[in-house]
Formats: structure tokens, sequence, C-alpha cells
């Protein structure tokens, strides 16, 4: 929102929420309706390809979105370092609004105005006119429109909100109050009208003029550099003619220097061009891929969790995981990407102090892929001199690499440390625990947390009862002198139960009213009862000094790291030497304590 609001920033459909896309319903239905009502001699092909044709410029700035966070991600030519945050994510969701707003005015120009009805696809005189009209009449307007909008009164009223986003990302090119980028689409109606009015407009001629508008604005917002060099050098009045992401990116941190929409003519001609434009241009073309101290693996957690990543749909990664509906439709997209694609990939960056980090992502889900995969990123992650590798999400496990002790016997000469995290889990449901209880239920799967647990409730004298018989046979085999804590549960009547892998709903049922559920396990038990409380898994809220954090893990609330990925960022920060995986654990005590000083806060939280 700009600092002090003027009149027509909302937008009309705000009231509508995420059905705001029903204000094309009727021109969708119309221009289908004639289309096939009407013979094929009267049917009007230009106003059927509206739809098609914003459906497309959505596709577009999609690509976009996760091209930008992907290559920002690894750090290559970027040109601002700070982080993006959770709010900009927020002041940034409406960016299709004005992908609507053009789509109502087509439609009601379509109809309205004869000569923009029955358009041909493809007019050479038309196409050429637009181009010249933009780089004539509409560059020279933006710039000083663009000067205006920096006034005082316009500034703190409208462009302001622009400029909130200090780092810019491909969608803020269309971040603007309504009342501002109603004055953009008459701006750039100009050539696109002018051909209407002389007869020249084809489908072609505004499919490419807007097509190129979205590349150039995106491309400018981007914030990372890519125009090679070579291209000034061979044709030098290129310069004045084709801005760069570095040129605008200074516009966003300078704020009163380089106004040019697509060509920087007018800069230069009213020397508004920054002193710093070409060092800019030039230090962010060197800038070589950056290397992170710490690397988090994960993985996918169900068929649709991919879009849900800070390269997929950025509403959705900015909140907990939740299953949508429309992902369902997308599900043939996520196949073909998981068969075709077979090796990891930067999806995150992130910095806590001097401490860089990175998550990498797998999209296998074959046991022996993943396996080999995680070797794979491994030896990576070591040979460019990575400290520390922490595995995410069904990424370790007994079953499927011992915990993470495979890729260590196979590889004893890694520097990199390999940590599965879980002596700071165990340390977060310890501290979940109320401090006055006496007594908890011990569930699920047999694993290394559920040993470690045990061991641990033993020494602080509180019984742990099970339901498992081969369980507690189990625990029974390493009770050294613990016994009289370990006892074989008869019935449901614990208040608190400790949750591993595999809680069923039949035994949630039995639980007593008031019961609080602890998972220990990777993946949050399904809530069935209304009545109980849930804590999430292992987690910890991340210090406010943790940059670039603007995803949510998994089903995680913003701001929350999984105590696996935390644990990864401790151990890189303490120095420690040796990794933590396999059946090993570190001492649960000094990890824990380690884990405060460094910022990261218990959840204070419960699910209801």
């Amino acid at each position: 929102m700009a600092s002090t609001p003027g009149i027509f920033t909302d937008w009309p459909w705000k009231p509508l929420g995420s059905f705001k896309y029903l204000v094309l319903a009727p021109g969708v239905i119309h221009s289908f309706y004639h289309y096939i009502a009407k013979d094929w001699t009267e049917r009007d092909i230009s106003y059927l390809l509206i739809f098609p044709f914003l459906l497309w410029r959505m596709i577009h700035s999609q690509i976009w979105i996760s091209f930008s966070r992907h290559r920002t991600a690894k750090g290559t030519a970027r040109i601002v370092d700070k982080g993006v945050e959770f709010e900009q994510v927020d002041r940034e969701r409406n960016w299709d609004d004005q992908i609507l707003l053009n789509g109502v005015l087509f439609y009601i120009t379509s109809n309205c105005i004869e000569k923009a009805s029955n358009l041909p696809l493809w007019r050479t005189d038309g196409v050429v006119m637009v181009f010249l009209l933009h780089a004539g009449p509409v560059e020279f307007l933006y710039y000083w429109f663009h000067r205006a909008l920096h006034h005082h009164y316009l500034y703190s009223r409208y462009h302001s909100h622009h400029h909130s986003s200090i780092v810019t990302e491909p969608i803020t090119s269309v971040i603007h109050p309504f009342a501002e980028e109603f004055a953009y689409f008459v701006l750039f109606a100009i050539p696109i009208m002018t051909a209407v009015f002389s007869g020249t407009m084809s489908v072609a001629a505004y499919v490419v003029y807007i097509t190129y508008i979205d590349f150039m604005n995106y491309m400018g917002h981007c914030n990372f550099e890519f125009i090679p060099n070579r291209l000034f050098t061979l044709f030098p009045p290129l310069r004045f003619l084709l801005y760069t992401p570095s040129f605008h990116s200074l516009h966003h941190t300078q704020f009163r220097t380089n106004y040019s929409l697509f060509m920087p003519f007018y800069d230069y001609l009213y020397a508004t061009v920054h002193k710093s434009t070409d060092d800019l241009y030039f230090e962010s073309l060197k800038r070589d891929e950056e290397f992170a101290d710490v690397v988090h693996l994960t993985h996918l957690t169900t068929p649709d969790s991919i879009y849900h990543l800070r390269l997929g749909f950025a509403e959705l990664a900015s909140r907990p995981h939740n299953s949508t509906w429309y992902l369902c439709l997308l599900s043939p997209i996520t196949m073909l990407l998981t068969w075709i694609y077979g090796s990891t990939f930067i999806v995150e960056s992130n910095q806590l102090e001097k401490l860089k980090m990175q998550t990498w992502y797998l999209l296998q889900w074959e046991t022996e892929s993943i396996n080999n995969l995680i070797e794979e990123a491994i030896t990576n992650a070591d040979q460019k001199g990575c400290k520390v590798l922490t595995l995410g999400l069904l990424n370790q496990g007994e079953e499927l690499n011992k915990y993470g002790e495979i890729y260590i016997q196979r590889n004893p000469k890694l520097k990199v440390r390999v940590v599965d995290g879980s002596s700071l889990a165990v340390g977060v449901v310890l501290n979940n625990i109320p401090k006055f209880a006496t007594q908890v239920l011990l569930t699920g799967k047999i694993t290394k947390l559920a040993f470690a647990l045990y061991r641990s409730l033993s020494k602080r004298g509180i019984q742990i009862g099970v339901l498992n018989e081969q369980l507690y046979k189990k625990l029974n085999k390493v009770s050294n002198n613990y016994e009289g804590t370990l006892v074989l549960a008869k019935g449901h009547s614990h208040h608190i139960w400790l949750v591993g892998e595999g809680l069923t709903d039949e035994e949630q049922l039995k639980a007593p009213k008031g019961t609080t559920f602890i998972p220990f396990s990777q993946f949050p038990p399904k809530i069935v009862r209304k009545d109980c409380f849930y804590h999430c898994t292992p987690a910890m809220k991340a210090p406010p000094s943790l940059e670039n954090m603007h995803s949510c893990e998994n089903w995680l609330p913003r701001r929350v790291m999984s105590a696996w990925r935390i644990a990864g960022v401790v151990h890189a920060m303490e120095g420690w030497t040796e990794h933590e995986c396999g059946y090993g654990m570190s001492d649960i005590d000094r990890v824990w304590k380690a884990t405060l000083g460094h910022g990261f806060q218990p959840l204070d939280t419960l699910i209801t």
C-alpha cells in the first residue's frame, strides 16, 4: 500500500477475493457462444483468442517467476544481495490483476468498436506501426509520466507502493495501485488503438506487442544480469535502445534516476542516468555462482508439493502446505517432471549472519534413484566446499539409507559433514513435554528417535508407556539402568502422547479428551480430534536476522524451520567436525543450548 493512498488505489474486484476471475466470465462465455452460434463466415477468431492470450500471459509470468527465483538462489550475476520477505510476497500477491484489467478492456473494446473485431491474424504494416509508435511517443510520454510519479504528491499516493520493493522480482513490475495501472494501460493503448482506427491492427500485433511489454517488464525487475556486453560492443547505439536489469535495479535502490521504460535514450538525453550504471552492469555480469556453507537436501512430500516451493506458485509458497484441489489438474506435469528430471536443483538461498545457506531439491520417488541422487548431491556439495549437508524429509531413514550412514561408509574422505538432525529433533520434543509430566505414551514405528526419547525420558524419571509389544521388547533390550520407567500400557489413559510415524485414526479416537499429541515424526499426524491438542512436527522459530525467508517449509508456519534443517545450521555455526548420521547421535543438551544461543526459539503455539 502507498504511504498515503490516493483515490482509486484498490482494484474494483478486491472484495471478490479469489473469485475475482469471474469478472472475465461474461466476455469468455460470450466469445465462445459467438463463435459457436455464428455461421463460419461470420465467426470472429480474434474475439475468441482473447482468453487463450490471457492464459498465455499468466504462463509467461509464471515462467519468469520460477526462472528468476532459481537464478537469484544460485547467485549467478545477481544484482542486489538483500532478501525478499513475506511482507513483499503479500504485497505482490495481486500481480495478475493487471491481466484481468487488460482482459476486461479487450472484451469491451472488441464489442464496442467495430474496427477492433474480426481482426486478421497478421498484418505487417500494423506490427511495424505499433512498434514505431512505442519507440516514439510511448517511451517519451512514459519517461515524463514516470518522473511525475516521483513528485512527492503522486509518489506518496500511488508510486511508493511499487517502490516498497527494493529487491525486485519479475512480478514487482506490475504491482501498482489501480489508478496507476489504468494510466499505464491508456499509455500502451496508443499504438494499439492507432492501429485499430487505421485499419491495420491484427491479432499478432497486439499479442506480440503486449508479450514484448511483459517480457521487458519482467526482465527489468528480475534482479540478475544476463544481457551480454557483446551486444553493446557490436552495436554501440543499442545502449540507448535497450535497458538492462541492472539499469532498472538502480531505479529501485536510488529512486530518482534511470526513469526510462525500456529504452534509456531519454535518461541519457535529460542526464538522469545514474553514474554507477555501467559499473553495476559489469560487476553483476562477473558474479559467479554462490557456494553455500550449509545445504539442506529436501524432497517431494506429496505430488503437488513442488508447486508450494518458492520456485512454484509464490502465493502458495508463502503459506503452510495444504492440498489445493486445482493442483490435481497439474498432476500429469508433476509426474512428467519426476520422470525426466534426474538431478538436484537449487530452490532457495538464505543467510544468517555470515553463514550462507541453500536448499536443494530432489524430484524422484524410487528408493534406488533417491539414494544415488542423495550421494551425488553430497559429493557435489563436498566439491564445492560446503561445510554441512542436512538430510531433509524422505532423504533419511533406516530402510532407505540407515539414516545416512551408507554415504559415509562409501565416501570416507568427505570433508562436508552429513547431519540428519535427530539430536535437535529430540531436544525439541523434550522441550514440548510439559514440566509437570510424570508419564507419557510412546507410539508409532520403531525409529532412532524413539530410542533416543526413551533414554532421555528415563533419565528424567518419567514413566514411558508403550502399546506395541514389539517396541516394548526392543526398548527393554537397551534399558541399562532405567528399569521401572518402561511399561506395557494396557489402555489409552495417558494425556501426553509422543507420536511417531504410523499413528492411526482409530488410535487417536481412543485417547482421552484433552490429550496433547507431540509428534517426533517427520510428517504431522492427521488431526482427527477437535477436543485434543496437537503440536507441529519438531521445529523452531528462526531468528529475525535470518534473511530471504519468504516461503514456508512444508506445513510449518511462517519463519519456522524444521529441527532437521536447523541442526545443520547450528552444526556449521559451532564448527563441529563430526557427522551426525547413522545410528549415533550428538549430545542432545549441547545441541539444544547451542541452538538457543544462535537465536532459534521454541514454538509457543499449539494446533487445536
